[in-house]
């Protein structure tokens, strides 16, 4: 059977206070930053920062509060603004040091920061009472 490596993928945990270090350990073996994604948890953002190298894929899982600010990863990888200033944009991660910072004009969104976990509470309580009063206009 042919050797089927592009197939694995490992999950690893990781603090917030070792994403830097992370990423300038994985640049000195000759890993790639793959991407950075969010998703929306109970504990506020599960962060997801993926490697590669020869079709290995390297995930490392960042949980963190909602107001926490993380060390930016692009004085490793300059490749990173996108990732970053996305998460800054929809998200409001705080990063620190960026090399490259649009400060909130990446995207143009409706509203600022549409995934942030306070503002989607805030946009359904706001559609509630909304539906309530034109209920009672009725």
């Amino acid at each position: 059977m042919e050797n089927r490596s592009y197939l694995v993928q490992e999950f690893h945990p990781l603090e917030t206070g070792m994403i830097y270090e992370t990423a300038k350990d994985r640049k000195a073996e000759g890993y790639r930053l793959v991407q950075i994604c969010a998703s929306v948890v109970p504990e506020g953002y599960e962060l997801l920062y993926t490697y590669d190298l020869d079709h290995v894929l390297l995930n490392y899982k960042v949980t963190m509060p909602v107001d926490e600010e993380i060390m930016s990863i692009t004085g490793v990888y300059w490749s990173a603004f996108v990732f970053e200033n996305e998460l800054q944009d929809l998200f409001d991660v705080k990063f620190k040091h960026m090399e490259l910072n649009y400060g909130g004009n990446f995207y143009t969104t409706n509203e600022p920061h549409p995934w942030k976990p306070e503002t989607q509470e805030v946009s359904s309580e706001t559609e509630e009472e909304e539906k309530t009063t034109q209920e009672g206009d009725a």
